[in-house]
């Protein structure tokens, strides 16, 4: 045990997790230490005298520190370089972690201190943030099951341990899915179309995977999009495309049907038991949404208007086809490739043009130079930092002259061992109670390789992910509390995306593009009359991006719904739920149900996958503060962001926050105007109210 790095201080440049030294023998004896180390805690803690705010929530905020280290540099591992060891632990260690946590938020004696010192909260003379801290403690214990008679609470213990493995097999069902396909390109006509850059990136994919000299596209966002759009070859188009829905629907042991099915009858059980309609309303009661109703309203004004326009640019392409001697219906396997011919035709714009401008290294860069203009901030990139992989890189932040902000991390490229998507999360939070502890953070994203020697080149969703995720990161950079349960990203679901979505508006600025914006080979930025072009189809094919998004945010909060979802057929309640919707044919959700992993790997987004919308109101609204001005980096304004938003972590209720940013509530119209929609009565009162 002695042996074990888990369990010694951190003897590392910036306190970092020591993953040169860490192997996977090493998590679960650290996870059974820590556990029994909490344990120990809380005991000692019912066990105490009359309770107070010192001897009972500031001893709870500090009795779980060392296992949620350790959890931290596990589930890095698990999502980001993951391996059949590490595999074989999560599938251990997700019931085990549920049960432990269940222990702690069932506990009856622990409990009857936290209420106590609710009920007398306005005596107790606590500063605003010690009264949030209290009512976070109650509202999460009450919404755990910590008032239920001891049967119920035995059943809900149940419940969660069994969701936290099904959870952990869906994942890990996902991620064998994607890593068992690939499209093998072999003759000169399987490329036909392809533009360099990502010839050059399924080169490097398939000498990833030992076949040099030849071209593998994989499941992988930045490798399949860029082929269904740019690929003249429409039966692999169609290969492709089935590969990617199919994931976790292709029968064997990977399967997620079942698994779907049992986590939606668990879910919905337990909402019963805590006395709500449905696993919705459960989730939403702690939301800024509050109510399924207020959900569905905004969701359904912006399907509505996504839909009208999906069918004008369905008709667009269509009109194509037959201009082209096509003899087909559009099918969704065909949408990106001929959406991006219309948007070369109307805005003599093709989108392979921008790609070289976009060099992974200078949006990077880009962000960063945004974050120094916004919030002072300054990067430097440090070598000594041990990582998990040898393409991760960290960089020390610091502001005003030399103070150190926190560590920042980035793994950028795809590969076998990592699960699909983007993410933020934090190795270690900020907070105060125990010294000035100063985050370390990681954003992890799957752009495509490139051969050895060669630039990373971006699309410009590529390039709006990485923004989109440094902007979470700045939320976990720039945290400034106390408490570590008010910490960074710990908001309201419906909140949390809020700075990541609102920071993507700089990479669209002028400012930010003109600088940046340089090409590969040349060194040359990107010319003003190419810029231009950019930002004109900044709205095209939002039809489409609108109805993929929201099609998949009403899936997935009818699902959870259902009042008791006893042996429902996922697929058919999904198809279902698209015809009721009149889910456009050639469009397909953005996650089927099968490989949701928002919804099904964990409840992250479970009945909340809507979040990004009603953000996305608050970002529309939030950055117009800024163009009000005439200056995107207004100082006022950016200290008031800083101040209410990306430092004040879950300080007070998100609805608060806003408004002490922006002076008001949001306005919701701004939402249709970013995306180019017509505007629809009623949206307003979705999130205003």
């Amino acid at each position: 045990m002695t042996a074990n790095p888990l369990l010694q201080p951190y003897a590392t440049p910036f306190g970092a997790p020591p993953f040169d030294a860490i192997r996977p023998e090493h998590f679960r004896p650290a996870f059974d230490a820590a556990i029994g180390e909490q344990k120990a805690a809380v005991a000692a803690i019912t066990a105490g005298g009359e309770p107070t705010f010192q001897n009972t929530i500031v001893a709870m905020e500090k009795s779980g520190m060392a296992l949620e280290r350790i959890a931290a540099a596990f589930f890095t591992l698990a999502g980001a370089h993951s391996n059949d060891d590490i595999e074989a632990i999560e599938r251990d260690i997700a019931p085990v972690l549920s049960r432990h946590g269940s222990e702690i938020s069932l506990n009856p004696a622990l409990f009857a201190r936290i209420d106590a010192l609710h009920k007398g909260r306005e005596r107790l003379g606590l500063d605003a943030e010690q009264m949030r801290v209290l009512e976070r403690y109650h509202t999460i214990f009450v919404q755990a099951g910590a008032m239920l008679d001891a049967e119920g609470k035995q059943r809900l213990a149940t419940i969660n341990e069994r969701l936290a493995t099904l959870g952990t097999l869906f994942s890990q069902n996902v991620l064998a899915d994607e890593k068992s396909w690939s499209l093998l390109l072999e003759a000169p006509d399987d490329v036909a179309g392809l533009p360099d850059w990502l010839v050059a990136a399924a080169g490097q994919a398939a000498s990833d995977r030992g076949l040099t000299g030849k071209h593998v596209i994989t499941l992988s966002r930045s490798s399949i999009e860029p082929f269904l759009q740019f690929s003249a070859r429409r039966d692999l188009r169609e290969k492709a495309f089935a590969a990617w829905i199919k994931r976790g629907e292709n029968g064997g042991a990977t399967d997620n049907r079942a698994i779907m099915a049992e986590t939606i009858a668990l879910r919905a059980e337990r909402a019963r038991l805590l006395g709500y309609e449905s696993f919705a309303h459960l989730r939403l009661a702690d939301t800024m949404a509050r109510t399924p109703g207020a959900a569905i309203e905004l969701l359904t004004s912006v399907w509505d208007a996504g839909r009208h326009r999906a069918a004008v640019e369905a008709g667009e392409l269509q009109d194509l086809i037959a201009e082209e001697g096509g003899n087909f219906a559009l099918a969704a396997w065909d949408w990106r490739y001929y959406a991006d011919r219309v948007r070369k035709r109307r805005f003599d714009f093709d989108s392979s043009e921008l790609k070289p401008y976009l060099q992974l290294d200078k949006v990077i860069e880009a962000a960063f130079y945004t974050a120094g203009r916004l919030f002072g901030l300054a990067f430097e990139e440090v070598r000594d930092v041990p990582t998990w992989h040898p393409d991760v890189r960290a960089w020390k932040v610091t502001a005003d002259g030399g103070r150190f902000v926190g560590l920042f991390l980035g793994d950028y490229f795809a590969r076998a061992s990592k699960r699909s998507g983007a993410w933020m999360n934090g190795l270690r939070d900020q907070q105060r109670l125990t010294g000035d502890v100063r985050p370390i953070v990681i954003n992890v994203m799957n752009f495509s390789k490139p051969p050895a020697g060669k630039p990373a080149l971006l699309s410009f969703d590529d390039a709006r992910t990485l923004f989109h995720e440094f902007g979470h990161g700045l939320h976990g950079l720039l945290s400034d509390v106390t408490y570590p349960l008010l910490s960074g990203t710990n908001v309201s679901r419906d909140f949390v995306e809020l700075p990541s979505q609102l920071y993507e508006h700089w990479l669209e600025r002028p400012e930010i593009l003109s600088r940046f914006a340089v090409h590969a080979e040349t060194g040359k930025p990107m010319p003003a009359a190419l810029l231009r072009k950019v930002l004109d189809a900044r709205t095209f094919n939002q039809g489409f991006a609108t109805v993929e998004y929201t099609s998949s945010a009403l899936v997935d909060m009818d699902l959870h719904l259902l009042p008791s979802g006893k042996d429902v057929d996922v697929m058919a309640f999904e198809e279902g739920v698209l015809e009721r919707i009149a889910m456009p044919p050639a469009i397909v959700m953005r996650h089927r149900a099968p490989h949701f992993q928002h919804i099904f790997a964990g409840e992250g987004y479970a009945a909340g996958y809507y979040s990004y919308l009603w953000s996305e109101v608050l970002d529309a609204d939030a950055f117009n503060a800024f163009e009000e001005t005439g200056d995107v980096f207004d100082p006022a304004v950016a200290k008031r962001l800083r101040e209410f938003i990306y430092s004040a972590g879950n300080l007070r209720d998100p609805s608060v926050a806003y408004e002490k940013f922006r002076g008001r509530a949001p306005d919701p119209k701004a939402l249709l105007r970013k995306r180019g929609l017509d505007a629809v009565a009623g949206v307003g009162d979705a999130v205003a109210g």
